[in-house]
């Protein structure tokens, strides 16, 4: 079992009393889960993949504030937050959570879709566990 998750509700209110908490105009919220379905299986098309049981867990905090860091400096990002678990977690366990605040939609999904994509590429370490 990982961390205790945070309330994305307290990571709204908190959001919206940041400094620039004037300049959003909306927020993007990613939840990831560990799923029953194998990482080959959904990303490669493997019809043999065992179903997953869990997941061993990890990530270096350093590359994660970098990455942090790298997406403040977005065009019209204001508000970044994210949280990652850790350890041996089950399906339906989570993940991460992340949230995105800015200016316009297009600025805010292309910050998600960046800080996901780098966090899962760059940062974290999953090992699933199959049956």
């Amino acid at each position: 079992m990982g961390k205790t998750v945070p309330s994305i509700d307290a990571w709204f209110e908190e959001a919206k009393q940041a400094p620039d908490a004037d300049k959003v105009g909306m927020y993007l919220f990613h939840n990831g889960v560990v799923r029953v379905t194998a990482k080959a299986q959904v990303r490669e098309g493997e019809r043999d993949a065992r179903p997953v049981t869990g997941m061993r867990f990890g990530y270096d905090a350093a590359r994660v504030e970098e990455a942090v860091a790298q997406t403040r400096a977005m065009e019209g990002i204001y508000y970044v937050r994210v949280w990652l678990n850790e350890g041996d977690l089950g399906v339906g366990e989570d993940i991460m959570r992340v949230l995105i605040g800015g200016d316009i939609r297009p600025h805010v999904v292309d910050a998600l879709q960046s800080l996901v994509g780098r966090l899962k590429s760059e940062c974290v370490t999953e090992q699933e566990r199959q049956a």
